[in-house]
């Protein structure tokens, strides 16, 4: 759906420069002479610009790979320095314009945060599972609303009568002196025995 649309915004920008071309000649703002000249104007002082930031992109890019620094930023601008390109290439004043705003830093800057931010972060995001970004669950389960809890719904699974898994019984067990659980326990009608064992010191008789 994203790639019919930008192919869509893609083919009206054409149509939108011809239109504003139009009306400029009809106007009589300027001739149709005056109209052209300024277009290639235009065009000539942008590929200038791209030029000269790409010379500074570059540089920026070889400086990051020397300290071993990631240079995603430089390989951003060198992609909105490419489309600039191409668009101040392009006959007319609308594409023009899109060119000078991707090739002059005040105005790519922002175009290049919002494109990482919108954009890249959020494809690698998906590609890789939330490891692009670090968000990513490492314990447990994630449950349907997508947040990470250690030990499934809310803690162990409680069965029937309150008990969870492994444990001898339910409540009730709580506090029952029998280390056995349910499968050791006694009965009423059972007892228990005590036996007492008495140790004597054969030491002390012997002296």
């Amino acid at each position: 759906m994203r790639t019919r649309s930008l192919l869509a915004l893609l083919l009206l920008i054409p149509l939108v420069d011809a239109f504003v071309l139009v009306a400029i000649v009809g106007s009589g703002v300027l001739t149709a002479l005056q109209t052209v000249a300024l277009v290639v104007l235009t065009g000539l002082i942008g590929m200038i610009l791209v030029r000269a930031e790409g010379r500074n992109t570059l540089v920026r890019f070889q400086q990051k790979a020397a300290t071993g620094s990631a240079p995603t930023d430089e390989l951003l601008d060198g992609g909105l320095l490419i489309a600039a390109g191409a668009f101040l290439l392009t006959p007319g004043l609308v594409t023009d314009l899109i060119g000078f705003l991707l090739v002059l830093p005040p105005t790519r800057y922002p175009i290049r945060i919002a494109l990482k931010r919108w954009v890249i972060v959020p494809y690698l995001d998906k590609q890789t599972d939330g490891f692009a970004t670090g968000n990513v669950w490492t314990f447990g389960f994630p449950d349907a609303d997508g947040d990470s809890d250690p030990f499934g719904s809310g803690g162990f699974d409680v069965g029937p009568g309150g008990s969870s898994p492994g444990t001898g019984g339910g409540a009730d067990d709580i506090g029952n002196d029998d280390p056995l659980g349910a499968s050791g326990s006694t009965t009423d009608d059972e007892e228990y025995v005590d036996v007492d064992f008495e140790v004597s010191d054969d030491s002390s008789r012997e002296s």
